[in-house]
């Protein structure tokens, strides 16, 4: 079920270029472990989730992809960030939409990414590293409540969800407590965070997205090993939804990270 926050605010919705702001609820962060983390929040505290997916160009050098990555890895150094890694995916499990490569972060508030965003640094690494060497880039933000900063090893499934026109609220409800009840079904999911998207400029037309962690590789296919089970999720939402884009990712070592 959707956490009784989710049921009874109104958020501002918010992009990071300024626009007239539109009203949607507050998601829910389901965790089931606590982490030795060197950053954690109350479990009260919403967070800001930002993903963004990358297409690098083919044949180029690896030395600029390397310095992307690095440049990307560096940004966590911002006292902004409560979280972030970037890296390349393990896998892309869209047909539609591919790429290549990962950023994952979290902040403590919209206005710190929207710092974040604007800081000469992150400006810097974005004109000098990714602009010139992608095809492409998908970017989603959504609120949770409470974080729990992710381990070196662990794995992540990334999924973007594109609705289709004119659904009522009672079925995007729906979909959102399908998604968020994922976790009870896959037990070896330490967290899920699940939301819906308030940056539309560069999300492709996706508007719910979720990230997954799992203790390490290995887990993902775990997910994959009951056929049926996957099949009966689908069903319940699948009348709902247009497209779906589904990455794995590995959070790699802070050695290998800047590699």
């Amino acid at each position: 079920m959707l956490c009784a926050s989710a049921r009874t605010r109104l958020i501002p919705s918010f992009s990071l270029l300024p626009h007239k702001p539109i009203f949607r609820r507050p998601n829910c962060l389901i965790h089931r472990r606590n982490y030795q983390s060197p950053i954690t929040m109350s479990a009260q505290e919403q967070i800001v989730e930002h993903v963004v997916l990358f297409k690098v160009k083919p044949d180029v050098d690896s030395s600029k992809v390397a310095a992307m990555v690095t440049g990307l890895n560096g940004l966590s150094s911002l006292n902004l960030t409560v979280h972030l890694t970037a890296g390349e995916l393990l896998r892309s499990r869209s047909s539609s939409l591919t790429f290549t490569h990962m950023l994952h972060s979290r902040y403590r508030s919209k206005n710190d990414l929207n710092e974040y965003a604007a800081h000469p640094e992150h400006v810097r690494v974005v004109t000098e590293n990714i602009k010139p060497i992608i095809d492409d880039l998908m970017a989603v933000d959504w609120l949770s409540d409470g974080v729990i900063s992710p381990k070196p090893g662990s794995a992540m499934r990334v999924t973007f969800l594109k609705l289709k026109e004119n659904l009522g609220e009672n079925e995007r409800s729906r979909v959102l407590e399908v998604i968020g009840g994922i976790k009870d079904q896959f037990p070896a999911i330490e967290q899920l965070s699940v939301g819906e998207n308030f940056s539309h400029e560069r999300a492709k037309g996706y508007t719910i997205a979720s990230v997954a962690v799992l203790p390490g590789p290995a887990d993902l296919e775990a997910l994959d090993s009951n056929p049926e089970l996957v099949k009966l999720q689908k069903e319940k939402v699948k009348d709902s939804i247009e497209s779906v884009v589904v990455v794995d990712y590995v959070i790699p070592s802070p050695q290998a990270a800047n590699l």
